[in-house]
């Protein structure tokens, strides 16, 4: 979700800082790039560690989605492309489950936005024991589509999403936002979902695409 279907990432961002400028701690971008992918209570670890702030790893998670939650609540900010192929995918009936490292609180006022059934399956961080890199959120979606893995597409833009999602099985187009994806088996590159189109998905090979190959 983060980084492809809705760019929440500068929040994600403006409040670590936030959190952190409270303790008199000093947060950068790096940092906060370092985060991109992974699971929350792997992030609230990290910035435990890395500032010295004296809350725990939970109550950095709650402190960083009070945060975002609301600013979400405020506006949500689509990636290109992303809410347009996802309602095209709704129309021609394709089944769509979504893998966020998000907990459920910090999804449910996004999927406000969309119609119903959208997403016949939600896999959050909060619901699964290893988060992504491993490939269990990628598993339990499959598993509760009823699908095998090797029948799914899986859009990221994360290494460690991507990473997840072969490791999987998935077939994965990867749309890098705010960090770099490194080449890898079962990866399709594009710069945006712009133009993509479910017929595009069907045609997913392993190799890069450029913006000039949609049909």
């Amino acid at each position: 979700m983060d980084g492809t279907l809705v760019d929440t990432e500068p929040y994600w961002m403006a409040t670590e800082v936030e959190l952190a400028e409270e303790y008199g701690a000093t947060w950068t971008t790096e940092d906060a790039k370092h985060l991109v992918g992974n699971s929350l209570i792997s992030s609230g670890h990290y910035i435990r560690e890395r500032t010295g702030i004296p809350l725990s790893a939970e109550e950095i998670v709650e402190r960083l989605l009070d945060g975002v939650v609301a600013r979400v609540q405020h506006a949500v900010p689509w990636c290109p492309g992303a809410r347009e192929l996802l309602l095209a995918l709704k129309d021609v009936g394709v089944p769509c489950g979504l893998v966020t490292m998000s907990y459920q609180r910090f999804v449910a006022p996004i999927l406000e936005h969309l119609p119903p059934e959208t997403f016949r399956v939600v896999v959050t961080g909060d619901q699964v024991d290893q988060g992504k890199p491993h490939p269990e959120p990628y598993l339990t979606a499959a598993a509760a589509l009823g699908v095998e893995p090797d029948e799914c597409v899986a859009i990221e833009d994360s290494p460690t999403g991507a990473t997840s999602a072969a490791a999987a099985g998935c077939q994965v187009l990867v749309v890098p936002n705010h960090v770099a994806v490194p080449p890898g088996e079962r990866r399709t590159f594009l710069d945006s979902l712009v133009g993509v189109t479910p017929a595009v998905l069907k045609t997913l090979p392993d190799r890069n695409m450029a913006a000039r190959d949609l049909p």
